[in-house]
């Protein structure tokens, strides 16, 4: 195990699993992930592989006596009426027979209906009356001559769902994390491996969990295919439920006139629509009207009286255009149906993903570390719904006089979100909340400018906050920072160039100058081309200093500068480079002889690479490049500046473009340097 995951075991013992067992332990069972993890948690809640073992046999064998397949109901029914009892696990439902005056209980898979249910069990597990309860019940069968009669009986039922929990406890182990061990820890918790993400994108994963722990949140998640942004809605907690964005009405939503029963805002902590997005989708006007009135002020209507409820509410959508594409056409609502494209409607959004910048899953960045069992940050989640934390970054920071009061709403809210994730008891340094303040900024921003862009009634907003020392701090959205041109609507396009600026803008050798670049996390369009072709243009000796040069992929972005190299320099001149870097302590062979494979290859194109191993000159993580016509070029995160990418998929254009990786946050100076001759 590594440290933090020994870490984890030591203080949320019992409460944690490992989360590559869940995979193990499926198999063909449709069941969620919280179901299985509520059952690890019963017998792998360890951090002893002995333990492990014979607990993953267990919930294997509990899944394969208990668990109902539909294709295997007509068998369990038949196990059932021979055995006179028999436990299952299976998703309930239940409605009430007016006309009987009773409770029947369906089971989804098992295939029986009209099961009576005492009118205790609904009381006190109300969600089995809306979309039904996964539940471990034990069915008994007792034929009787009566017609009418059902033979089965439900003899017992427990919700798959954590009994009880000390928040005090938890508070006192948080302490015992630094910020970025919990990060990892929240992030292990999902089910992802924190080293393949970047910090940008943990927070936007965390962003995801705000609904199960802030009271009427409203959140969209727009972007490509394939990142992930349903999972957490349908596999998490057994507090929220999915649905298709096409399947809901309005009684289902909210209530029903005719019979009096509420809907689904009523009794979920978030009621998530996936497929949000589609032109071309038929959607009712009645339900986003009341959907407008229930996300602006809680509550909905029924008839001749106002209900209200808590349920947070999250849109999930695919979008069919690069974001340029969105900028430079539209605006990045645009595939929304056309009775959601509508202003009043999204102004009532607090907080916009970029999807965009979330990577394609892909089998690698799942975690084999320990994370908690879901079911149990589940209810930690739902039991800090009462809390409010928005207030909390004001003794530090205030927020400007331009922002209005529905954008400060939307940013307390992911701010108080956010903190209650990350800094549970409400504490944090100046630092921390500063960070997470100007997310929540940029989350409610991005919704705004589109309205902006959309609607031109509505006024510019200058999204900024001032510091203890009175110091306005604006804050951009990333897409706003990469693509300026086509971000603000006051700018005619059409007399733009429709090609993607650098953030190097060079004519000529001559117009260098000194300067230092910021780039942002997840920004994307960056290339070394742009970042070094200029300075090194017609050069004949280059002195690359790079401490890291360990493992494959920061070869890679070594060989990807050498290409830069040879875009570059004269054809018919040879040019000089001498590398100094660190032995890899680990395979040190595999490192030397990679190196030398690259200096043998460098001499067939022009380039004569020699290298050196001397820690001496090296003085931090950094990579210098200088240059022997006068210029020092310092990266803080050295060559190393892309994120990990999927480099085993020979189909992504991300591994033969630059431009298409995010990035990570690096600064860039570009400094003159006496020549020696």
């Amino acid at each position: 195990m590594s440290n933090l995951d020994q870490k984890i075991n030591q203080y949320f013992e019992g409460l944690v699993v490992r989360k590559d067992l869940v995979k193990e332990v499926k198999g063909n069972a449709i069941v969620p992930s919280y179901v299985l993890e509520y059952l690890l948690g019963q017998y792998c809640a360890t951090n002893d592989e002995a333990s492990i073992q014979t607990g993953i046999e267990t919930v294997k064998e509990i899944l394969r006596r208990h668990y109902v397949h539909r294709n295997e109901a007509g068998l369990v029914r038949s196990n059932i009426k021979e055995k006179g009892r028999y436990k299952i696990i299976d998703k309930i439902s239940v409605t009430l027979n007016d006309k009987a005056d009773v409770y029947e209980a369906t089971f989804a898979n098992l295939g029986i209906k009209k099961v009576l249910v005492d009118s205790s069990t609904v009381k006190a597990h109300p969600k089995l009356l809306v979309s039904g309860v996964w539940s471990i019940a034990e069915i008994e069968y007792d034929f009787v001559e009566d017609n009418k009669a059902c033979p089965w009986l439900l003899s017992s039922l427990k919700p798959i769902q954590l009994s009880d929990f000390n928040f005090d406890n938890y508070l006192e182990a948080r302490q015992q994390f630094t910020t970025d061990e919990w990060f990892d820890l929240l992030i292990q918790s999902i089910g992802f491996n924190p080293d393949f993400l970047s910090r940008r994108t943990k927070l936007t994963q965390l962003i995801r969990l705000i609904p199960f722990c802030e009271r009427n949140y409203n959140l969209i998640e727009l972007g490509p295919k394939g990142t992930g942004k349903s999972h957490i809605y349908s596999e998490f907690s057994p507090h929220g439920i999915l649905i298709s964005g096409g399947e809901v009405t309005v009684p289902k939503l909210f209530v029903n006139n005719a019979t009096g029963k509420i809907g689904l805002v009523g009794y979920w902590d978030v009621v998530a629509f996936d497929e949000f997005a589609g032109k071309q989708k038929r959607v009712d006007k009645a339900l986003v009207d009341i959907m407008k009135n229930y996300m602006a002020n809680k509550s909905f209507s029924r008839g001749i009286e106002t209900l209200g409820a808590e349920s947070s509410l999250v849109f999930v959508g695919n979008t069919q255009h690069t974001v340029l594409y969105m900028l430079k056409h539209s605006d990045l609502f645009a595939d929304l149906p056309q009775k959601f494209y509508d202003s009043a409607f999204l102004d009532r959004i607090h907080c916009y993903i970029p999807g965009w910048e979330m990577d394609i899953i892909r089998g690698e960045m799942f975690s084999s570390g320990y994370g908690f069992v879901v079911d149990y940050l589940a209810e930690i989640l739902r039991f800090l719904r009462s809390y409010d934390y928005s207030d909390r970054y004001q003794k530090y920071f205030s927020l400007t006089s331009d922002i209005s009061a529905r954008d400060r709403d939307g940013i307390h809210k992911t701010f108080s979100g956010l903190m209650k994730l990350l800094f549970p008891s409400g504490e944090a340094t100046l630092l921390e909340m500063e960070e997470i303040l100007q997310f929540a900024i940029e989350g409610r921003k991005r919704v705004k400018d589109q309205l902006i862009r959309m609607d031109a009634t509505y006024p510019n907003v200058q999204f900024a906050y001032l510091n203890e020392s009175g110091n306005s701090q604006d804050v951009m959205t990333l897409e706003e920072q990469e693509y300026p041109q086509y971000y603000n609507k006051t700018i005619p396009t059409e007399n733009l160039d429709s090609t993607i600026t650098s953030p190097l803008d060079f004519n000529s050798h001559n117009n260098l100058t000194e300067q230092t670049i910021i780039i942002k996390e997840n920004q994307k369009g960056i290339t070394f081309d742009c970042l070094f072709g200029p300075y090194i243009q017609n050069v004949n000796q280059l002195t690359i200093i790079e401490p890291n040069l360990k493992n494959s992929h920061q070869i890679d972005n070594f060989i990807e500068f050498l290409e830069t190299v040879i875009k570059f320099k004269l054809e018919e001149e040879e040019i000089l480079i001498h590398l100094i870097t660190t032995d890899d302590e680990f395979q040190v062979n595999t490192q030397y002889e990679a190196l030398n494979h690259i200096a043998k290859s460098c001499s067939a194109v022009g380039i004569v690479l020699t290298w050196e191993v001397d820690p001496t000159k090296i003085q931090d993580d950094s990579c210098q490049i200088i240059t022997t016509h006068g210029w020092q070029i310092i990266l803080s995160q050295g060559l190393n500046l892309f994120q990990q990418h999927n480099k085993n998929n020979i189909f992504s254009f991300s591994n033969r473009l630059q431009q298409l990786r995010l990035c990570k946050a690096c600064q860039i100076t570009y400094k003159r340097k006496s020549v020696d001759h």
